[in-house]
């Protein structure tokens, strides 16, 4: 595709072309402000509140807070799973946010709610075939989940990616995984990605809510030390390699295994090892226990120090 794509920086309205990616458990207001206050956008899952009146508390505090450069936006689990996402999805138009990530489903609803409000819509995609889904329905980017990413990451490397998506999208491609500083930067949008959506790094933070050993962990562990691990829920998932994990393995049980494949059973032994799942990082992000599982990508091997928020930009500008 060879006509001219608008930038993130046009996109959004921010300075540098660059959003804090949401993450569960991690980010929240204090680390979206700091990084509005320092010219990029940021997003928060609408799932790190329990309820729409603390996601619209969250929602009216941003708006408040918003700077020229700075823009903010919700990230929305799109699927059945999510018995919230309606009520989440009217929020965030009711009150007005600038920008909506989806994952993990079909955005039509929110594209079709959210863009007459003037919100921009960017999709989640880790391959072609999805990314054309999602153009056809009218989103305004594509956030190119690669191999290198946190959490559940894509199959794809980074430069290939971004360039076959390009190449077979009309709509811009914003990476997503393996961004560690302002070289990996520079060097994905040499591929063709107009800006980057930048998770791990942020982890270690003074702003971020985690406990400091997970903080720590990000410090002292590096690229090498992430495993994937099917224990959170059911579906591949990075995590830091802690002896923990080494105790308890990274592979699923053959009793996960038998009722994966039960086509009556599966939803269900997903939805429990989902909330199983869910229930220990949240322990483990929280507070230091004997059982610590972290979720991480391998852009932590770049993390040297708990740092403010506004440090840790600088090393990407």
């Amino acid at each position: 595709m060879s006509a001219t794509k608008p930038t993130l920086n046009d996109l959004l309205g921010i300075t540098h072309p660059i959003i804090m990616a949401p993450m569960f458990l991690v980010s929240n207001v204090a680390m979206l402000k700091a990084g509005m206050e320092n010219g990029i956008a940021a997003c928060v899952p609408a799932l790190n509140y329990r309820t729409i009146e603390e996601l619209k508390a969250a929602i009216t505090e941003l708006k408040a807070a918003k700077v020229p450069g700075g823009a903010f936006g919700i990230n929305l689990i799109v699927n059945k799973s999510n018995m919230k996402y309606p009520a989440q999805l009217e929020a965030a138009c009711e009150l007005g946010v600038d920008f909506i990530i989806t994952s993990l489903g079909s955005p039509r609803m929110v594209i079709e709610k959210a863009k007459p409000k003037g919100i921009k819509v960017f999709c989640d995609v880790t391959d072609l075939s999805y990314s054309k889904k999602v153009e056809a329905m009218g989103c305004d980017a594509l956030v190119a989940v690669n191999n290198q990413a946190g959490g559940h990451r894509g199959n794809i490397a980074p430069e290939a990616l971004i360039k076959e998506l390009n190449e077979n999208c009309a709509i811009p491609v914003i990476t997503a995984g393996g961004v560690a500083n302002k070289s990996d930067l520079d060097r994905a949008m040499s591929y063709g990605a107009i800006g980057a959506s930048i998770g791990s790094p942020f982890i270690a933070s003074e702003e971020a809510p985690v406990s400091q050993e997970y903080k720590q962990a990000c410090v002292d562990f590096g690229a090498k030390d992430i495993v994937m691990t099917q224990k959170i829920s059911g579906t591949p998932c990075t995590v830091i390699n802690t002896p923990y994990v080494q105790k308890i393995g990274t592979k699923q049980t053959w009793l996960e295994g038998l009722l994966n494949k039960n086509k009556k059973l599966k939803k269900w032994v997903k939805a429990i090892r989902f909330a199983k799942g869910m229930r220990d990082t949240t322990k483990a992000a929280q507070g230091a226990t004997y059982k610590t599982v972290w979720v991480a990508g391998p852009s932590i091997e770049q993390t040297t120090a708990i740092e403010p928020v506004a440090t840790i930009i600088k090393k990407f500008i």
